[in-house]
């Protein structure tokens, strides 16, 4: 006994140091780093260095005689074709509008009749232009929460150059005026929920030591009115090692509270819920996979993603819907009993869902392509009716009338216009509202859809718009675009100014459905998540040798695209097979995945990727980070990076330092960042157009010149 405890022992201080040692070796290794001096966001010699590489990028851009034209042309599209898109929050038709008057934007709101006709009648609400002009900021909307069921005293939050982090302030929109000493909320990553008008439950950073490793608040507090932050009175505590906690408010169809809590978020895809109870807290005996989704139907329900087994008798696999009676459920939510309300077959999965005032409405993938269905929950079980929207589209929900049965889709492809659908629940009636102008002349193109076998022999499908008249000699320039990523599907769309800057011209252009995704469900993610993330580089790359081998294109004609996740999806494409592609479109990417959990958000994604600061885990990451796999004796096609500097959710310097090390191994390439826009890279129509003009430039010279 003493000698095997002896032995474990032994085996724990070797495993200890065996983990020092490595863990030491990768902090050399970064502090060797030359150029962590870019990680600095705002630092002098950093700012200096990026002006400098913008004022590079654009003089050989902007001075192509097609860069101009492209961007009259994607800022005319942007800002002239398009459909007043109503939000799903808030009962009255409000949305958020920008165009060549209102850069910043401008909340408006028109009538249900005036809505329905193609030329809405709009009053504006709030108009963030001349807010920015009056309080001298650099303000960018950024979404409003509303007090049910009246809806007229709501939250702006507002952002500084597009952060992430907001400020928040007590609006009322009936009288369209901020509300004087009413709640506000200094800039924070912060959730916010409403009681009721004088309750707000708030997660934000109450001060040192009450924000997670990933910069997120974890610490739970009811703020009343007229109250200061620091008299708030904490009510849920997480764990600075979670990734986040959040409030929960859960209202029905008719704004009536059934329960509030937290949910705290242990890592990027794991959570507990805690309701607060009279008698205390209650931690719900959910799996850690699963999600409360809706209240419909009398019933609430959740999403889980993965298989669960609560009893003996009741099983639900990965990928289902399942539901509680309300009434049980409140009296005692650890003892009711779940049932089922949707489990998908092996090529489908979730996509959205939505209660009216009577119904459940749901939208799944199948095979990549969108279905909606309405159902009904009726003497003990549910029933499901598809409503005949358009097919092989992607489908979304835009607005929800869930005082009545009404909803509104949003239908979009890759050649067909933009189109809004009413749907009525009650009576089953479906009519096309309105649509978009075509962006370009889709007739001479074709939609479809290919299969590549990826390394381990599974099928990986991908949609392949191309001309209608192509010679498959491998000549056509193809953009192949992918993600990959976060359970996060890719679903057809409408490629906007894309089709009118690249299609149009007889150029082809890709959208790969990678594992790490969420089109097949939670399954076909966890098949590229952590251990595995090669996975979905080795789909990538696939899909890039099947467009190659069925001679659709060529690697002097090939060019990859992709932002966030995607970016590191492209850095670790041209790391891996540089031969490949002649075009590299990197946005807002990760690149340097030793160092992802120091810089932004980035330890909030520790359930995707892994941590580094585990050797184990440090092995696998290493094996493909693309800052690291730069390397001289390699050539990688000329890459275009894109980053902002107020992107608090991917930092800046992982497309800093990929430019700055290419530069250092000689290897040419082309970097830009925008001050403003956040994660998005552009904070208003004009910087988007500008950022499309940039790409589509690039992609033309790299793929389409002789």
């Amino acid at each position: 006994m003493k000698s095997s405890l002896l032995f474990a022992t032994l085996m724990a201080i070797a495993c200890l140091i065996s983990t020092t040692l490595s863990q030491e070796r990768t902090d050399a290794a970064l502090t060797d780093d030359p150029f962590r001096w870019l990680e600095e966001i705002e630092g002098p010699a950093a700012v200096a260095w990026v002006r400098a590489e913008n004022e590079k990028t654009l003089e050989v851009l902007q001075s192509d005689p097609r860069y101009r034209h492209f961007y009259e042309q994607a800022l005319s599209i942007l800002q002239k074709d398009r459909i007043a898109d109503i939000q799903l929050e808030g009962r009255g038709l409000e949305h958020f509008w920008q165009d060549e008057n209102q850069v910043r934007g401008v909340w408006r709101r028109t009538t249900r009749e005036s809505d329905r006709g193609q030329d809405p009648k709009w009053e504006a609400i709030l108009d963030v232009d001349a807010l920015a002009v009056a309080e001298n900021r650099n303000w960018v909307f950024r979404g409003a929460s509303c007090l049910p069921p009246e809806e007229r005293l709501c939250l702006i939050s507002l952002s500084d150059g597009g952060k992430e982090a907001v400020s928040m302030r007590e609006f009322d929109r009936t009288a369209k005026t901020f509300v004087a000493d009413g709640f506000s909320l200094p800039e924070g990553k912060q959730d916010v929920s409403w009681v009721d008008r004088d309750t707000l439950l708030v997660a934000r950073d109450w001060g040192e030591g009450t924000l997670t490793q990933a910069g997120y608040p974890f610490v739970v507090k009811e703020l009343k009115r007229a109250q200061s932050l620091s008299e708030a009175r904490e009510i849920y505590r997480g764990e600075p090692t979670d990734s986040e906690t959040q409030s929960l408010v859960l209202r029905d169809s008719e704004r009536h509270i059934h329960a509030t809590g937290a949910v705290r978020a242990i890592s990027s895809f794991e959570s507990e819920y805690v309701v607060f109870r009279p008698d205390g807290p209650v931690k719900l005996n959910l799996p850690k996979k699963a999600a409360i989704v809706a209240l419909a139907c009398g019933r609430l329900l959740v999403k889980l993603d993965e298989d669960w087994t609560p009893s003996e008798d009741n099983r639900f696999t990965a990928g289902s819907v399942i539901s509680y009676d309300l009434d049980e459920w409140k009296q005692d939510p650890l003892r009711a009993k779940a049932s089922l309300v949707f489990q998908p077959g092996p090529r489908q999965a979730v996509s959205e869902l939505t209660a009216t005032k009577k119904f459940l409405i749901l939208t799944i993938l199948e095979n990549v392509q969108s279905k909606a269905l309405v159902y009904k929950y009726a003497r003990g079980a549910w029933s499901a009716t598809p409503i005949p929207l358009p097919e092989h589209t992607g489908v979304s929900l835009s607005v929800t009338y869930d005082e009545a049965d009404r909803v509104k889709f949003t239908v979009s492809s890759y050649l067909g216009p933009i189109s809004v659908w009413y749907f009525d629940a009650e009576s089953k009636r479906l009519a096309e509202l309105k649509k978009t102008p075509s962006a370009f002349d889709a007739s001479k193109h074709v939609v479809e859809q290919l299969e590549a076998t990826s390394r381990d022999g599974t099928s990986i499908p991908y949609f392949l718009v191309r001309p209608k008249n192509a010679r498959f000699d491998g000549a056509i320039p193809t953009l192949l675009h992918g993600y990959g990523g976060f359970q996060v599907p890719l679903l057809p769309s409408d490629l906007g100014p894309g089709g009118r800057l690249w299609l149009e011209q007889g150029n082809a252009y890709v959208v790969a459905n990678l594992r790490g995704g969420g089109e097949f469900g939670p399954q076909w993610h966890q098949a590229a998540q952590g251990a595995t993330k090669q996975t979905t580089w080795d789909d990538f790359l696939a899909v890039a040798e099947d467009l190659i081998r069925r001679k659709i294109t060529s690697p002097r004609r090939l060019g990859v695209i992709g932002g966030s996740q995607g970016g590191l999806l492209v850095g670790a494409a041209i790391t891996q097979s540089p031969e490949l592609f002649n075009a590299a479109i990197i946005e807002v990417p990760l690149l340097d995945m030793l160092r992802y959990t120091k810089l932004g958000a980035g330890a909030s994604w520790i359930g995707e990727y892994g941590d580094p600061a585990i050797a184990e885990q440090r092995a696998w990451i290493e094996s493909y980070s693309p800052y690291q796999k730069l390397v001289a004796g390699k050539t990688y096609p000329v890459p275009l990076i894109l980053t902002s500097t107020k992107d608090d959710h991917v930092h800046p310097a992982h497309g800093r330092k990929a430019a700055a090390k290419l530069a250092a191994l000689g290897q040419p390439y082309l970097y830009y960042e925008n001050i403003d826009g956040g994660h998005s890279a552009a904070a208003n129509l004009t910087e988007h157009a500008r950022q499309l003009a940039l790409e589509y430039t690039y992609a033309w010279r790299r793929l389409c010149s002789e």
